[in-house]
């Protein structure tokens, strides 16, 4: 049996290497590797799988969610709900647009955020929530949209780790006023590189993140420059230049694109994400009938969602014994993630402090990932549960 990790992105690739490689010989000999028909059609074949109207690519993750805050207008002076038991990105793109993070503790049992702690944080500031789908788990999005209408607030759902998974039985379920996605390499649905995307139904909003990804220039950043302007009641300059093209900056933007590689690599993959989530889901019941009477605490499911598995995580009040004792054998695993972001030094002028958020800083020190990905061999699944039954 060779070394097993954590995650294998190339044993995907050895399966569908023919159908990948040709995409993207294809490509390169088209010599379109900005922008085209690929990443077009990639766009609205992705938007179409989670029931979106509108599908606007981008760089990566992180983008995706920086260019939507800024789409909403959200920036300096607000602040934004989000959680501290998630990737840095998430409250890092907060700040990079001027607002501040502020920290809501998450459910013990599926991890994402806390929805009865979330309306004692609003105040006059507060413009939007960015919910995490933590894992792979839906948060309960009937809820956090109750809340978030009652206060008129945009939800801006992070769902970086989120592909294929759905919410009382629609993959549209899990978007919110906008949904934001990595296609890092090892996510659900993974190109060869960097990607992201923003879903949303808004128009105007689907116009805002085409501009801003792309300087704010062209017809999209003339619409949402007078928009901006048409919102704070203010009329339109009659003197400044005008044109559609790419040389014409209306917004203060970005150089965020994704690359027609990528697109074609990702459109092959999407046709196989119901698969490959499907695969996760099976290792993880596997996994948890071997571990059902055991000091394990397997991944909750709520009612609500079917979990797509980006991460299978256990849970235990000795895991860092438990994680030396695997690596001994030659099974891979990890805390994600072992600093919870009010701990971070980045963001440490805010004010939290060790038993800020109490359920947040239990599970950093409980929890590790073993392998879930789709391509995990039968003899190497049954190798990790022979090993976590003696490690118990």
């Amino acid at each position: 049996m060779e070394k097993i990790q954590l995650m294998n992105v190339g044993r995907q690739h050895q399966t569908y290497r023919e159908e990948y490689e040709e995409a993207v010989i294809n490509v390169l000999r088209s010599g379109q590797y900005i922008g085209g028909k690929e990443v077009e059609s990639f766009e609205n074949e992705f938007a179409l799988y989670h029931g979106a109207k509108y599908g606007v690519s981008c760089g990566n993750g992180t983008d995706a969610l920086v260019l939507a805050l800024r789409a909403f207008g959200i920036g300096k002076g607000d602040e934004v709900i989000t959680v501290a038991f998630t990737f840095f990105a998430t409250a890092e793109s907060i700040a990079a647009v001027g607002a501040t993070p502020v920290f809501v503790d998450v459910d013990e049992d599926d991890y994402c955020i806390n929805v009865d702690l979330i309306e004692e944080k609003i105040t006059d500031k507060t413009k939007a929530i960015v919910p995490v789908h933590f894992y792979g788990h839906s948060a309960h999005m009937d809820k956090i949209n109750a809340i978030a209408k009652k206060h008129s607030l945009k939800v801006i759902c992070d769902c970086a780790q989120s592909a294929g998974t759905t919410y009382k039985g629609s993959k549209q379920g899990i978007l919110g006023d906008a949904s934001c996605f990595s296609f890092f390499p090892t996510k659900n649905l993974g190109c060869d590189g960097d990607g992201g995307m923003v879903l949303t139904d808004d128009e105007k909003i689907a116009k805002a993140i085409r501009s801003y990804k792309v300087h704010g220039s062209g017809a999209d950043g003339l619409a949402t420059l007078q928009d901006e302007y048409k919102n704070k009641g203010e009329e339109f300059p009659k003197d400044m230049p005008i044109g559609m093209n790419k040389y014409y900056n209306y917004l203060i933007g970005y150089n965020s694109r994704l690359d027609a590689l990528q697109a074609a690599l990702l459109r092959k993959k999407l046709t196989h994400l119901d698969e490959f989530v499907e695969g996760r889901r099976n290792n993880a019941r596997l996994y948890n009938e071997a571990l059902k009477n055991t000091s394990y605490i397997t991944p909750c499911e709520r009612e609500y969602t079917e979990h797509s598995y980006y991460l299978y995580v256990l849970k235990h009040e000795n895991s860092q014994e438990i994680m030396e004792k695997l690596k001994e054998k030659g099974v891979p695993c990890g805390t994600y993630y072992p600093v919870p972001l009010h701990m971070q030094g980045a963001f440490w002028n805010l004010g939290y402090k060790e038993g800020s958020l109490p359920v947040t800083e239990k599970l950093v020190k409980t929890t590790f990932a073993i392998p879930v990905f789709p391509e995990l061999t039968d003899e190497e699944r049954d190798y990790i549960i022979k090993a976590l039954l003696e490690c118990e």
